[in-house]
């Protein structure tokens, strides 16, 4: 079996205990993002397993676009990144 020479960890232990590895990211050719989709790539680049910078490069977002998912976690949690949770949340 041959393994790819990556930069950084193969693997991570997330806060809740769980292990995430590379193989849990979306493909980087994502067309249509879902809230899971969403939230594994802001704990991939939390937990240290991707660099944001390759994020971004990765899946084609802006800085800014990423900056909404990341702060929309910390304040309301992955549920917020679902799009009916973005219409609640605005409305409030």
């Amino acid at each position: 079996m041959y393994l790819k020479k990556v930069d950084g960890p193969r693997a991570v232990t997330l806060p809740v205990g769980s292990s995430m590895t590379r193989a849990d990211l979306p493909e980087p050719n994502t067309g249509r993002w879902v809230a899971s989709s969403k939230a594994a790539v802001v704990r991939a680049v939390e937990a240290g397993l991707i660099k944001r910078d390759d994020a971004l490069e990765m899946y084609e977002i802006s800085d800014e676009e990423f900056g909404g998912w990341q702060s929309l976690v910390v304040r309301h949690g992955e549920s917020a990144l679902k799009a009916t949770g973005i219409q609640r949340y605005r409305q409030s």
